[in-house]
């Protein structure tokens, strides 16, 4: 491996887990150039609810990865003041991933009637039992991944933006390099962080990735102000408000039937929200669109050197927002001090062979 000042690293995927990596590589010293087919977070980043949700079960194998997502980002808050995180704390009732986590996860504590109504005050119908966790929060997906590239940047980082890639450099068992729309750049490693973008990538590369591209509809809405103090998830709704007061609601997607477009589940989100809060008088739909999220196979984290190809690093997971300043952190440091993380075994890409 080389010293870190010599290492050139390419990082396939401008959203916020590919900015993630190149912000904590750079802070090391990497020399980082950034490869976006599209624009900075205009892929599955920019239609996340963007919850950081740190639930699991006792049985979670990367339960450790979502434990530090919240101290992860707070370090980055502090390293990195532009980036504005709403720690609002979760209200969770009704719902079975509620019930699988609420007796393992010690961040999270039932509350009552009385005390779901002081944390969230417009419910029309508070549970008698919910579960809080406290210490979560979200984040604006986009701002917060444009944050971490302009730090990058400010290390050195390159960003290419409309920068297709179309093929790679070296021999079969060893990458050096990708083609691309702007040209060829010479890596020593490449990280491919591009969602659901990735498996053309490795098809390319005669690897065939255990990756599905699952739908979800995202919804924004123009609404009276602090509905919601915080995060509220139920059978009924998930909400929260943006930074710039808008209501966010994350639904799942159906089909493609007319019944089930992204604006005619919007409409419908719409009414079970008012129903769900008081002050609801108005929702406004300002965007409601389908985002595809890359979610492997079995469901873990898949991290690591691409199995029989030198060269190539693999970063992908769901949910991707809770993850990324983690995920970043330590991919860093195994590529810089090229030293295999413990706390990334479970998400090695061999467990399929």
């Amino acid at each position: 491996m080389k010293k870190t000042s010599e290492m050139n690293v390419v990082v396939v995927g401008a959203g916020i887990v590919g900015a993630s990596i190149a912000y904590h590589l750079s802070c090391q010293g990497a020399r980082v150039t950034i490869v976006e087919a599209g624009r900075v977070a205009s892929g599955v980043t920019s239609t996340s609810f963007a919850w950081i949700n740190t639930s699991y079960s006792a049985a979670d194998p990367v339960a450790p990865l979502r434990a530090a997502a919240i101290s992860d980002y707070r370090r980055l808050e502090t390293e990195l003041p532009g980036l504005l995180i709403q720690w609002t704390g979760s209200l969770t009732y009704g719902t079975p991933e509620e019930r699988n986590t609420h007796a393992t996860d010690e961040k999270r504590s039932p509350v009552s009637r009385t005390q779901a109504l002081v944390l969230e005050p417009n419910l029309r119908h508070p549970p008698a039992q919910a579960s809080h966790a406290p210490e979560e929060g979200a984040v604006d997906a986009v701002a917060a991944t444009r944050v971490l590239i302009t730090a990058a940047q400010a290390q050195g980082a390159r960003l290419l933006e409309q920068a297709q890639v179309k093929g790679f450099n070296g021999t079969q068992d060893k990458v050096s390099g990708v083609k691309t729309t702007q040209g060829t750049i010479d890596a020593d490693l490449v990280v491919l962080a591009a969602g659901t973008g990735i498996t053309a990538l490795t098809d390319a590369l005669g690897y065939s990735l255990p990756l599905d591209a699952s739908p979800a509809i995202y919804i924004r809405y123009t609404s009276p102000p602090h509905l919601v103090k915080g995060i509220i998830s139920n059978a009924a709704m998930e909400v929260r408000h943006g930074n710039d007061g808008s209501l966010l609601a994350a639904e799942d997607y159906l089909d493609d039937t007319v019944d089930h477009q992204p604006e005619v589940i919007a409409r419908r989100a719409a009414e079970a929200i008012k129903e769900e809060l008081h002050g609801a008088v108005s929702l406004d739909i300002e965007a409601a669109c389908i985002g595809f999220r890359p979610i492997p196979k079995d469901g873990l984290p898949l991290i690591g050197p691409l199995p029989g190809i030198g060269g190539i690093y693999v970063c992908v997971m769901h949910p991707g927002v809770t993850l990324a300043a983690t995920a970043g952190r330590l991919v860093s440091a195994e590529i810089v001090s090229g030293k295999p993380s413990p706390d990334l075994e479970p998400c090695r890409l061999d467990r399929f062979r």
